[in-house]
């Protein structure tokens, strides 16, 4: 068996699996936790809260009958930045994708680079979301606490630190953070100038199969069963999630929908990403093309929260309103823009308001929305998936509502077919430990369990057509 430890924007949860995949009954604990919000965009996670959480975990699915424990296999959100002082202890918060006040440095970075040379080495756009903008936003706003760092990581390192007092980063995190090039899967010396660093402020690159072993004190004593088993670098979020939906060719597209919403299809023979997309890694050998949007499952809980809606019939109360029949047009950038436009500065808007327009008319907008711009994501991305390929639904913001699943197959205009795995990321970590370790097969022979298909409206599809023709004006006059 092995642990799988998922360390989300949201919560930490850890799970055991057995030897073909599967969840062991009984042995999964969660903990929720949420960002600190701060004035002008940040978006802020206290690492001592999270270790905590992890530790919780741990404890949790330890708990109970002995088990045959062969590794820990680990995921986490990409692109988190945290500082570490020469001791290895958190000297910052960890800032998450979502923190934008970091999108001045992007203008000054794109005045002295050439962006679209290093979006070819290092697959990602210069935007808040990356570690250059932020790095340097650190050195300008935050000059103190970027003397106390003697090293940049993430939670990945985090936990290494913490458990075993070295660490490094795997070339998957490293993938998301516009300093790694993809081409030498080394550090890239531009990018890595460009956020006025040096090399000596990274940790050394690994890959995700090159395991960690003997846990310190006090760790060893408190999990025995872990001491002397490998736990694997962290692989991003993302990369775990495809690999947990099935999603490890050009044959499926994952969509997945979360608290930020993407589309993305695995690939061994990556291109350099046309403009608009990403390209990240899950290893050395296997690279991950798609695009990300800062709206998802946020912009859900934010209609929830403002408008007041409750839970009493919603999603039934939605169904029954008709597509884009209710008159508006909404920019859902509430956390700025990331794919396609890459516009970290992109603020929220709502036109066509009425003194008749109900709160769930705006909710039924504000789900569209999210949907017309993965639309945008998808038509970047279709024509590097395979011919017939799949799109492959995960992620807690469609499992919880079949309205919204419908009304992103009918802006797609493909059929959406629900993954069965509720828990795609977590299960991708388990299925890379079990892959490290050479207890599996080859990850294209564990695809996932497919649910329900929803079929795309021609109909409905010809109008939120239009309807993403109405939000490109507005996006334009703004």
């Amino acid at each position: 068996m092995v642990i799988a430890l998922d360390v989300g924007t949201s919560s930490a949860r850890a799970t055991l699996y057995d030897g073909a995949g599967r969840p062991v009954p009984g042995r999964f604990h969660q903990i929720p936790y949420a960002p600190a919000l701060t004035p002008g965009g940040g978006v802020e996670h206290d690492p001592s809260r999270l270790l905590d959480a992890v530790v919780a975990c741990l404890d949790g699915v330890t708990a109970g009958p002995p088990a045959d424990v062969r590794g820990v296999g680990v995921t986490t959100f990409w692109h988190g930045l945290l500082g570490f002082d020469a001791a290895g202890r958190p000297a910052t918060p960890a800032y998450t994708w979502a923190d934008t006040r970091s999108h001045a440095e992007v203008q000054r970075l794109r005045d002295t680079l050439d962006e679209d040379a290093l979006h070819a080495r290092t697959g990602c756009h210069l935007h808040a979301s990356y570690w250059p903008a932020k790095l340097r936003w650190l050195q300008r706003r935050r000059p103190e606490e970027a003397l106390r760092v003697a090293r940049w990581g993430s939670v990945g390192e985090l936990l290494e630190l913490a458990f075993f007092g070295e660490a490094g980063t795997s070339v998957s995190m490293a993938s998301g953070t516009g300093l790694l090039d993809q081409t030498t899967s080394a550090w890239d010396p531009q990018a890595v100038a460009a956020a006025a660093i040096e090399p000596k402020h990274l940790f050394p690159l690994c890959d995700r199969t090159e395991g960690r072993r003997g846990l310190r004190a006090p760790w060893a004593g408190r999990w025995p069963g872990l001491a002397r088993v490998p736990w694997f670098p962290a692989v991003g979020d993302g990369a775990a999630s495809n690999v947990g939906s099935g999603c490890v060719d050009p044959a499926r597209v994952a969509l997945n929908v979360g608290t930020s919403a993407a589309l993305r299809i695995v690939t061994d023979a990556p291109a350099p990403p046309p403009r608009g997309l990403w390209r990240y890694r899950l290893d050395r050998r296997r690279a991950m093309l798609g695009g990300a949007t800062s709206e998802g499952g946020n912009v859900y809980a934010w209609c929830r929260a403002v408008l007041r809606l409750g839970d009493d019939d919603l999603e039934a109360a939605l169904a029954r309103l008709p597509a884009d029949g209710h008159g508006l047009t909404v920019l859902p950038h509430l956390a700025g823009e990331r794919a396609p436009g890459w516009r970290g500065d992109r603020t929220g808007a709502i036109a066509g308001l009425r003194l008749d327009t109900t709160a769930l008319e705006i909710a039924r907008a504000a789900l569209e929305a999210v949907a017309l711009r993965l639309a945008l994501v998808y038509a970047l991305l279709a024509p590097r998936a395979a011919p017939g390929h799949a799109i492959v639904a995960s992620g807690a913001g469609l499992a919880r509502s079949r309205v919204w699943t419908q009304i992103l197959a009918d802006a797609l205009g493909r059929p959406v077919t629900w993954s069965h795995e509720v828990e795609a990321t977590s299960r991708g970590a388990a299925l890379l430990a079990l892959e490290a370790l050479r207890l599996t097969p080859e990850l294209g022979a564990a695809e996932g369990a497919l649910g329900e298909t929803f079929l795309s409206d021609s109909g409905r599809h010809a109008r939120y057509r239009e309807a993403l023709e109405r939000q490109r004006r507005l996006d334009d006059r703004v």
